[in-house]
């Protein structure tokens, strides 16, 4: 260790990094320092470099992904160049994104021993950090749920019960909150500042989450090529609403806040069936219940009609029912009881591959479906069993993915793109299909505020050319910019169902 710097700090001077057969640095010339105890936000528009940045600080560059590092890292006093990832993970504990990728344990309780018991920490003690860990971040009660049943959210809870169980000086996590709902993000950030002001533990965290930055961090870097354009207090860089759009952040508006849950209150009781008597229902639920095997009732008696050529938004905290809504529309959940309609046929004997001639779906996480080793071949798939010739599918590739631009990327490697990239390349191997119905599951996770926008404006587009789309989201705000209607979802049921007057009335004018 360096016995200059001081425990729990952090110092980075990193003249360039690229990844092995990468064509351009993803780093360059990257400096900043941590202080022990601070917390620090690490802000930028997609591929702007904040994942590479954050894998620096546990070894995994240079020492997992090899490529061209030249620089110095010093991570809780230790340079990263002259220890295994194995030590510098007891010290700093990281993250990632895709929470899955840090899940090992068939249940709750087993995933989160996993740290302590490597560590070789008593069983009695090993069983007070358990609950500990699952206490602070909100998961009391799941400590023998199976870990693959959890929602997007609950696992990334899990994962970071996972890495406090470790007790780390330095907690580095990589958009922790990209699957939770409002609520679930401020209760990550309040224990994260818990954690630095009771444990003095040092906390960098990136992402998207512009009003939970301003309101919990200390400081914020902000990233643009690799490098830092921006370092100082969250207000400060807020308050320059051109500032923030200039690197992909979401300003905050006040006014929009207010306005979303004016709306939201006013808007609850106006009830879609009473108004569109006339539509075309295109999708049914019909007493509609579903129970997990662990017992979990995850839908109770839910009846809603959905109409063709709707925008409609689903909301509602995570584990409230949203997506084991939309994966019944699917057959990738069959149900309990009840039924599912399709254009007036019960969908109870059709097979997912049949449905999905008519039904798009559009994964939470993109990685879940993603497989071929070029983004056109990703595309290509699904259009092979449509026995289309091959230049119809050529076109077919090409129209999807100039939609969602993504026309000059497409001889690389999905992997070798960033999240949101991967979102918009999943949203085009479906669009390629032609749906008649799209459901997407959080079309904005991992998207920059530049990338946000335009994901919600190719999904208006998709519906104003006649697409009944269906989207899952966190984020008030967008569903009431873009959608014909919200449906919230609370304990498996649907709390309101209301039709968006804003949306309504700009189509009128």
């Amino acid at each position: 260790m360096n016995n200059t710097m001081e425990r729990g700090t952090i110092k980075v001077d990193v003249r360039k990094y690229q990844y092995e057969n990468g064509i351009d640095d993803t780093l360059r010339d990257l400096n900043f320092d941590i202080k022990k105890g601070e917390f620090v936000g690490l802000m930028g528009r997609t591929g702007a470099g904040k994942t590479t940045t954050l894998m620096l600080l546990n070894g995994l560059i240079p020492h997992f992904f090899e490529g061209d590092f030249d620089g110095t890292v010093f991570s809780n006093s230790m340079n990263t160049l002259r220890y295994r990832v194995q030590t510098l993970s007891r010290f700093v504990g990281c993250v990632m994104q895709d929470p899955e990728t840090q899940i090992f344990g068939i249940t709750v309780e087993k995933d989160v021993a996993f740290g302590p018991s490597n560590l070789a920490i008593e069983k009695s003690r090993i069983a007070e950090i358990i609950d500990e860990s699952l206490d602070v971040v909100g998961l009391n009660g799941y400590k023998y749920r199976i870990s693959t049943e959890l929602s997007g959210g609950e696992k990334q809870r899990l994962t970071i019960a996972g890495i406090l169980a470790m007790e780390p000086e330095i907690l580095v996590l990589d958009e922790p909150t990209s699957e939770l709902d409002p609520e679930g993000r401020k209760e990550i950030y309040k224990l994260l500042k818990k954690l630095v002001n009771e444990k003095n533990v040092t906390v960098f965290i990136s992402g998207h989450d512009s009003e939970e930055m301003r309101e919990f961090t200390d400081r914020i870097i902000v990233l643009d090529k690799g490098t830092v354009v921006w370092n100082g207090l969250p207000e400060v860089l807020f308050n320059d609403k051109e500032l923030a759009e200039k690197y992909g952040i979401m300003p905050i508006d006040k006014n929009s806040d207010e306005l979303a849950q004016s709306n939201m209150i006013v808007e609850t009781q106006l009830i879609k069936e009473d108004l569109s008597k006339e539509e075309k229902i295109i999708i049914e639920a019909k007493d509609l219940s579903y129970e997990y095997e662990n017992g979990r009732q995850a839908l109770k008696n839910i009846n809603l009609k959905i109409y063709e050529g709707e925008f409609v938004s689903l909301i509602g905290k995570n584990g409230a029912g949203k997506t084991t809504f939309s994966k019944q529309i699917n057959g990738l959940l069959k149900p309990k009881n009840g039924t599912i309609l399709i254009n007036g046929f019960d969908i109870k004997n059709n097979s997912t591959a049949e449905l999905s001639k008519e039904i798009g779906y559009v994964f939470q996480n993109p990685d879940h479906q993603i497989f071929s080793s070029t983004v056109y071949d990703e595309v290509e798939y699904g259009l092979k069993r449509l026995k289309l010739t091959e230049n119809e599918r050529e076109e077919r590739v090409k129209d999807a993915l100039d939609f969602v631009g993504l026309s000059n990327q497409n001889k690389r490697h999905p992997f070798t793109l960033g999240k949101g990239e991967r979102q918009k390349l999943a949203v085009a191997s479906i669009l390629a299909m032609k749906p008649k119905i799209l459901v997407i599951d959080e079309p904005t996770t991992g998207q920059d505020w530049n990338g946000t926008k335009r994901m919600m404006e190719i999904m208006k587009k998709l519906n104003s050319e006649g697409t009944t789309l269906i989207t899952i989201t966190h984020n008030l705000k967008l569903a009431l910019e873009y959608s014909d209607r919200i449906i919230k979802f609370s304990d498996g049921k649907v709390e309101s169902n209301f039709i968006n007057k804003k949306v309504i009335k700009e189509n009128v004018n």
